[in-house]
C-alpha cells in the first residue's frame, strides 16, 4: 500500500466519498486529490463541494465542467443509435460514466497521480463502467475501490467513522434513497423501491409532476432535427446541452419521462429503479418520428439491431472500444437522412408526435392512399405474394 503516493478520487461530497478521503490517507498513506464532475446535477449538489473535500482531508479539489461535452459527444451519439436498455431505460447514469472516467484520468495525469479511486459499491454496475474505462485509458494506474476493501458495511458505520474524525457531512441515517442526477436524468433506488410490489410514493420523485398533478391542458413543442440531432426547440437554435435543458423545463411539469423498472444489472442481480428523464423522452420521441419517415424497412430493422447492441454496450461500460466506434459509424450513416421537423404533444405523462415532416421522407400519399391513384397497380401484388410465400408453399406440398 505504501507504494501509492497520490490518488485522484471521483468525489461527490456525499457520505461514501467523504469517508473515502480519510480512509485512503489512513490505509494507503497517500495524498488524496478530489475530482468533481459537473454533469448537470445542479448547483445545489455542487455548492460548497470544494470546501467539503478539503475538510475531509483532500489536498486539492478540481471541479470540471463536462455538461456540454457530455451531451454533444456522449448523449447525442447514443441517441442516433436509438438505444433503450431493456426497452425502457434511457441510460442516463450509464452515458455519464465514460466522460467522468476520462476526465478523472486527465486530472490524474495533470497532478502526477499513480492511482485512481471511486466510491462505487461491489454490487453495482458503476464499478465495472469506471474501471473498464480506466483500463482502456490508463492501464498503468492502480485502481482503489474502498467498498471492496474496507469493513465499513452500512450507512451508520460510515457516519460513525466520519464523526470519530470530526469530518462534517450533510448525510444522515434517515436518508432512504440513493439518487444520481445529471442533465439527462435523475435515478432513484432504495427505500420502498427495494420491494417490486410496492408502488413508489410521491417522495421518490423529485423532478417531474405526477400525471395527476400535471396541467389539464396539453402543451405542444416543436423540434427541428438535423442529421439525427435536435438543433432547435420551438424555432430557437440551441446547442445540444441548451436544447436538453429547455426541454427538461418544458416536459417536467407535464409528468413526462417517469419510468419504474426492474432491470438486469451487469453483475448478475436484478435491481429496481425509478428514473426521471423528461427532456430526453421528448427528444427520443422526436427522433423516432423522423426515422418513421426517412428509413426504409430494412434500414429500420438494422437500426433496431444496432440500438439494442449499443444499449448493452453503454450499460456495460464498454465505451472506449472498437465496437463502440463501429456501431456509431453505422448509426451516423443511417442518421445522415434523419432531418426534419416534429410537433409533439405533452399531456399527463405522455409525449406523442402529432405532426412530422422531412425533406428526405419516403412516405408518399400517392402510393399509400386508399383512394384512386395512378402509380400503383394492385394486381402486381399477386405475383409478389406467390414468390414471397413460395418456401411455405413448397414446405406444405412436401408434407402432403
Amino acid at each position: 500500500m505504501s507504494s501509492i503516493k497520490k490518488v485522484v478520487l471521483a468525489y461527490s461530497g456525499g457520505l461514501d466519498t467523504s469517508a473515502i478521503v480519510p480512509w485512503l490517507k489512513e490505509n494507503y498513506g497517500c495524498e488524496v486529490v478530489a475530482f468533481v464532475a459537473d454533469v448537470g446535477q445542479g448547483a445545489e449538489e455542487l455548492e460548497g463541494v470544494e470546501a467539503k473535500a478539503i475538510a475531509s482531508g483532500a489536498s486539492q479539489c478540481y471541479v470540471v465542467d463536462l455538461k456540454d461535452e457530455m451531451v454533444s459527444d456522449y448523449i447525442y451519439p447514443t441517441l442516433k443509435t436509438g438505444s433503450i436498455y431493456e426497452g425502457t431505460y434511457l441510460l442516463g447514469t450509464s452515458m455519464a460514466r465514460p466522460i467522468i472516467a476520462k476526465a478523472q484520468v486527465e486530472i490524474a495525469r495533470k497532478v502526477g497521480a499513480d492511482a485512481l479511486s471511486h466510491g462505487c459499491t461491489g454490487k453495482g454496475n458503476d464499478q465495472v463502467r469506471f474501471e473498464s474505462c480506466f483500463a482502456a485509458l490508463a492501464p498503468d494506474l492502480k485502481v482503489i475501490a474502498p467498498w471492496r476493501e474496507w469493513d465499513l458495511s452500512s450507512r451508520e458505520s460510515l457516519l460513525d467513522y466520519l464523526a470519530e474524525r470530526n469530518i462534517p457531512c450533510s448525510a444522515s441515517a434517515t436518508k432512504i434513497y440513493s439518487r444520481d442526477a445529471n442533465a439527462w436524468h435523475i435515478s432513484h433506488e432504495g427505500g420502498e423501491l427495494e420491494d417490486p410490489w410496492c408502488q413508489p410514493s410521491e417522495q421518490v420523485w423529485t423532478w417531474t409532476n405526477s400525471p395527476e398533478q400535471a396541467p389539464n391542458d396539453a402543451e405542444y413543442v416543436t423540434l427541428n432535427v438535423q442529421a439525427g440531432e435536435v438543433v432547435a426547440v420551438n424555432g430557437e437554435q440551441l446547442k445540444p446541452y441548451d436544447c436538453l435543458v429547455k426541454l427538461n423545463e418544458i416536459a417536467a411539469p407535464h409528468g413526462v419521462g417517469r419510468v419504474d423498472i426492474v432491470e438486469n444489472r451487469l453483475v448478475g442481480m436484478k435491481s429496481r429503479g425509478c428514473y426521471e428523464t423528461p427532456g430526453g423522452t421528448v427528444i427520443m420521441a422526436a427522433l423516432q418520428a423522423i426515422d418513421e419517415l426517412v428509413l426504409d424497412k430494412a434500414s429500420r430493422k438494422w437500426k433496431e439491431v444496432l440500438g439494442a447492441e449499443f444499449s448493452h454496450l453503454v450499460y456495460d461500460g464498454r465505451w472506449f472500444t472498437p465496437l463502440k466506434d463501429s456501431i456509431l459509424a453505422g448509426a451516423e450513416a443511417l442518421s445522415s437522412v434523419a432531418t426534419g421537423e416534429v410537433v409533439l404533444k405533452l399531456y399527463k405523462g405522455q409525449v406523442t408526435a402529432v405532426q412530422k415532416k422531412s425533406p428526405n421522407s419516403l412516405y408518399s400519399e400517392d402510393f399509400a392512399t386508399f383512394g384512386e391513384d395512378d402509380v400503383y397497380d394492385q394486381s402486381h401484388a399477386e405475383g409478389f405474394i406467390r414468390l414471397f410465400s413460395l418456401s411455405s408453399r413448397i414446405s406444405a406440398l412436401a408434407k402432403q
